[in-house]
């Protein structure tokens, strides 16, 4: 897997941004990472690149945030390495941000999952946001370490590996990934959703992704918006029911554990801004019916979640790192 960016095609004169992400999570306590890079380029002006770390601990209260900016295009020392193999996918990462550096590897053995369908989205202007994960269920090995703390042993730490990429984050939007369930270890959900502004109205929500579940992978959501509910969210969880083909549904209720979200501003390419709550330890219940007229199957995961609410308001109660974006 050797992810290609796509930010060089941009045409000069537009706005755009771009990142690459992943996310680990302890198998037995509540302690993950979530380390992003990212490319910004407003309209007519100059990129801008950036590495973010986030570090949760949910006995240690608050998130570990830091975020570097830095008018070169360029990753830190290490960088991102990712190598391809027919069947497998490896990855390397080394970096710092701030009092945290890491350096860690990985490897997978599913595809890279393509939320939008069908394919051509991706060669359309809507949506503005487009999205693949290269490694949507990875393995890490490696370690963490903070000034202060004791180094994070990683081993053997589900995960994966994501990319976006657009010129306008949609108006508001829900990101779900979830793994390490209690009674289905090799189960993994990883869906967008999103809302747009289309002439001054708000679209309903569209959700896409998909649900590994008994060892078939299963698309969830598409170009329709049928099926697709989000009964409530906020900074504190959301609750989605999710529609695939042959009857699939899904039921994910998500709860952000008091404390342990953190607090991120993103700008567009054309500097507005919104607020961003992410929680990588949150607490996933799902519950399954794989087709129409089986019985459901109800998984918990108690940390396996990553939770990613974007919005235009700022009551939502958490604490915005001190760090611009753009």
């Amino acid at each position: 897997m050797a992810p290609q960016a796509m930010f060089p095609a941009a045409r000069p004169r537009k706005g755009m941004y771009e990142s690459f992400f992943l996310r680990a999570v302890s198998p037995r306590e509540p302690v993950g990472v979530w380390i992003r890079h990212t490319v910004h380029k407003p309209p007519g002006g100059a990129p801008r690149g950036a590495v973010w770390c986030t570090v949760f601990d949910r006995a240690a209260g608050a998130p570990y945030m830091h975020k570097l900016s830095d008018q070169e295009l360029r990753t830190p020392p290490g960088g991102w390495i990712a190598v391809g193999a027919s069947e497998m996918a490896y990855g390397r990462v080394r970096g710092e941000c701030g009092d945290a550096r890491w350096s860690l590897d990985f490897a997978s053995e599913h595809p890279e999952l393509h939320h939008l369908s069908p394919s051509w989205l991706y060669r359309t202007p809507l949506p503005r946001t487009k999205l693949t994960s290269p490694a949507p269920q990875a393995i890490f090995d490696g370690v963490v370490e903070l000034a202060g703390r004791e180094p994070l042993q990683v081993s053997g730490w589900p995960g994966m590996v994501g990319h976006n990429w657009g010129s306008q984050h949609a108006e508001r939007w829900i990101w779900l990934h979830a793994l390490a369930f209690e009674d289905e270890p090799r189960a993994w959900l990883d869906v967008a959703l999103g809302r747009l502004k289309l002439g001054g109205r708000i679209t309903p929500w569209r959700a896409s992704g998909a649900l590994f579940f008994q060892g078939q992978r299963r698309a969830l959501g598409g170009l329709s918006t049928r099926g697709t509910r989000v009964e409530e969210a906020s900074a504190h969880g959301c609750t989605l029911e999710l529609e695939g083909a042959g009857g699939l549904r899904v039921r994910a209720e998500v709860v952000v554990p008091a404390g342990t979200a953190a607090g991120w501003r993103y700008a567009d390419p054309d500097g507005s801004p919104h607020d961003v709550v992410n929680c990588s330890i949150a607490e996933v219940t799902l519950t399954v019916t794989p087709r129409r007229g089986a019985p459901a199957v109800r998984m918990h995961s108690p940390h396996g979640g990553a939770y990613e609410l974007g919005m235009r308001e700022r009551d939502h109660g958490v604490p915005i790192a001190p760090f611009a974006d753009g």
